[in-house]
């Protein structure tokens, strides 16, 4: 976070809450798993391989398609070189309204699906300065940091990089309060919201993108 500028900073901060979202509605949709924090699935996924449930199953295939997007989005950011974030969110528009579609044809597991291809995908979005690869939906990692920022603040420097790091997580907890609220009142509303919010968010990163040109 902190090796980007402000404009992107706020981007990052958009497609954390997208990422929040998202993750929320496929909680709530498939009962307790998750299609953008996989180290709950994998929690999930030893549980249920030492009970000897089929839960295992579930979480291992909902792990393989986020993974999937994870490949899928690294090949695309690199064909699209500068344009990497919008190429990346116009196919995370593209599979969030392919979910929608198929959750107003009844179609579940089918749109869960999309749901964590999408998510992996998303994550591929953005890229530091240094060429480092902001994972969005990797809060552990963020809240480690962040803690390092407020240690380092603590002693008596003058870093509050720290803030960056709040912000990002800040908005995927937003984000997944409105999506769980959103999808338990209509799920096909959230699935269509999600899929409006992705749309905003590529449009905006297009408008970087012309704007740093």
């Amino acid at each position: 976070m902190i090796r980007f500028n402000r404009s992107h900073q706020i981007l990052a901060v958009g497609i954390s809450m997208l990422a929040g979202f998202v993750d929320a509605i496929g909680f709530v949709e498939t009962a307790g798993f998750f299609v953008s924090f996989m180290t709950g699935n994998s929690t999930r996924l030893a549980v249920g391989a030492a009970q000897g449930h089929q839960t295992a199953l579930i979480a291992g295939g909902i792990i393989a398609l986020f993974v999937t997007g994870v490949i899928t989005g690294s090949l695309l950011a690199a064909r699209a070189r500068s344009a990497r974030t919008v190429a990346v969110l116009s196919l995370v528009v593209i599979l969030l309204a392919a979910a929608t579609r198929l959750r107003l044809d009844g179609a579940g597991w089918p749109a869960v699906a999309c749901l964590a291809l999408a998510m992996g995908l998303v994550n591929s979005a953005l890229e530091g300065r240094d060429g480092a690869v902001v994972g969005v939906t990797y809060m552990t990692g963020t809240l480690v940091q962040m803690g390092h920022k407020i240690a380092n603040a603590l002693r008596g420097g003058e870093d509050r990089q720290w803030l960056p790091h709040l912000a990002l997580w800040a908005g995927l907890v937003a984000g997944a309060i409105i999506g769980a609220r959103l999808v338990l009142w209509s799920a096909p509303a959230g699935y269509g919201v999600a899929t409006a919010l992705a749309a905003v968010l590529m449009l905006r990163a297009f408008v970087i993108m012309r704007t740093d040109a």
